[in-house]
């Protein structure tokens, strides 16, 4: 999968271009991270002068993203950008050589790399490996762990689970390790795919089937779902809501996130629209994830 890296270079536009203070910086980083997150933006990395942003070249909007940065909340910052063709490389090269410190959700669940054991003082009951090869998605982000949570305090014995943008298999994973008859994964992204296959190999769960595609996939599903998770930027969540409505009946889940706390009240209103009612919320470092319910009183059709 082809994508785009964009340097975004910060500086002070009151003192001839000087680099911010160290507290300025921070948080302009912070604010150019969550535009670009909402032009499509997967994944971020500090530098000495702003920061770079990685983005899906068939996803890269730069209209929007330039809308979004005239936007750009600090009028004593400048804020400008080049674009490159990101280098063919593993993405988590970093995690494979170095391995990252285990992830404990509600000390209930452990995710761990290959370098990495269990910590000895942990019983989990849920322990998954994973083994990141060209994917993003690691379990260390805030919106990975929310989900993660939402489905293991979420009846799955018996259930069917559909994964959409499945990256390593995690919430595939966990689903399945929660008792789930049955998952279906997908992803645009080829090495996502095979890493989700390669990843439920390595913790023997079979019952997990992942396609490589968009949202279009579920056009040759038949059945429906008992609960949908997507952790997706906001546009695609949106743009994709009446298609996961198509494979949900009534009292099925739905779980998202990857957008941030502002953007929940539009998911919320959207979700609304056909049918799902809110049943819990949470965030993390201003990260959200929403779970609704479809309403069994609820007269939309698509």
């Amino acid at each position: 999968m082809k994508y785009y890296e964009v340097n975004f270079i910060i500086s002070n536009a009151a003192t001839n271009g000087d680099k911010p203070d160290d507290s300025q910086m921070a948080t302009a980083r912070d604010i150019v991270a969550a535009l670009a997150g909402e032009a499509g933006f997967e994944s971020f990395e500090d530098t000495d002068n702003g920061i770079n942003g990685y983005v899906q070249a068939e996803l890269y909007d730069k209209d929007l993203l330039e809308s979004m940065l005239e936007t750009f909340p600090m009028p004593d910052l400048h804020v400008e950008y080049t674009v490159a063709e990101a280098e063919d490389k593993d993405w988590n090269a970093c995690w494979e050589e170095e391995g990252y410190e285990p992830i404990v959700i509600e000390n209930r669940c452990v995710i761990h790399d290959m370098h990495h054991p269990v910590p000895q003082d942990l019983h989990p009951e849920i322990d998954i490996v994973i083994d990141a090869r060209q994917a993003f998605g690691t379990g260390t982000h805030e919106t990975t762990q929310m989900v993660a949570s939402a489905l293991m305090n979420t009846d799955l014995k018996g259930k069917r689970v559909l994964d959409c943008g499945c990256g390593t298999g995690i919430l595939s994973l966990v689903a399945a390790k929660c008792g789930a008859a049955q998952i279906l994964a997908y992803d645009i992204d080829e090495w996502s795919v095979e890493n989700t296959k390669h990843n439920c190999k390595l913790n023997e769960v079979d019952n997990v089937d992942a396609l490589l595609g968009d949202v279009n996939v579920l056009s040759h599903v038949s059945g429906v779902f008992d609960v949908v998770v997507a952790n997706i930027n906001r546009n695609i969540l949106l743009a994709d809501m009446p298609h996961y409505k198509d494979v949900m009946s009534v009292d099925s889940i739905l779980i998202l996130s990857g957008f941030y706390v502002e953007d929940g009240m539009k998911i919320a209103e959207e979700a609304g629209l056909f049918g799902m009612r809110l049943i819990k919320t949470a965030s993390i470092n201003n990260w959200c994830m929403l779970a609704f319910l479809i309403d069994n009183n609820s007269n939309h059709t698509l």
